[in-house]
């Protein structure tokens, strides 16, 4: 059934911009559905396959906390793209928030990551790093008040995270199931 966007108003201008769309459905009859909107976000699951295990950051989250979820949450790095390309946008936010440098990206998908209320799409990633492409603390950038705990996960140990439920993070759990579809080796049998 078709959808025709009729208007879209601001109602809020901060870290997200608050929409309330009107909309008509093939009818003409009129509704109304908001709309949270903050740009364009990447996400990468930065992981040594030499040494099989993975950079996570652990977080607190104002929402998650709010709804009851755990006080941080382990997630792989991410961010929002600013002045600059997606990839560079993933190279700097796992340098920033893990301490990793990455070279070379594998690209999984840019799906939107919560449609029903978000315009939000977000890139996925994988990237192999080295020991060696270790070269900052990571924690996040001063004065953003990000408090990353830096977390270097055995993979197996990440997959027995995903069995037991404990991957609360959707784009996190999302990189994982695509890492062991990738590179099943990687992974206890």
């Amino acid at each position: 059934m078709p959808v025709e966007l009729r208007k879209v108003e601001t109602v809020y201008q901060g870290y997200s911009t608050i929409m309330v769309a009107t909309l008509a459905d093939a009818g003409g009859e009129t509704f109304r559905r908001e709309i949270e909107h903050h740009g364009r976000a990447v996400c990468v699951l930065p992981y040594d396959p030499v040494r099989k295990v993975a950079l996570l950051a652990s977080l607190p989250r104002p929402p998650v906390i709010w709804a009851g979820g755990p006080p941080e949450l382990a997630e792989a790095p991410a961010g929002m793209v600013e002045d600059e390309d997606v990839e560079d946008t993933v190279r700097r936010e796992a340098l920033e928030e893990v301490g990793v440098r990455l070279d070379r990206l594998e690209h999984v998908g840019s799906p939107f990551s919560t449609p029903g209320i978000s315009s939000e799409r977000i890139d996925l990633f994988l990237a192999a790093y080295a020991a060696t492409d270790r070269v900052a603390e990571g924690g996040g950038v001063d004065g953003e008040r990000e408090d990353i705990t830096v977390m270097e996960v055995p993979l197996a140990q990440l997959w027995d995270w995903v069995a037991q439920r404990r991957i609360e993070d959707l784009k996190t759990l999302a990189l994982v199931l695509a890492l062991r579809v990738r590179r099943p080796e990687l992974f206890p049998a």
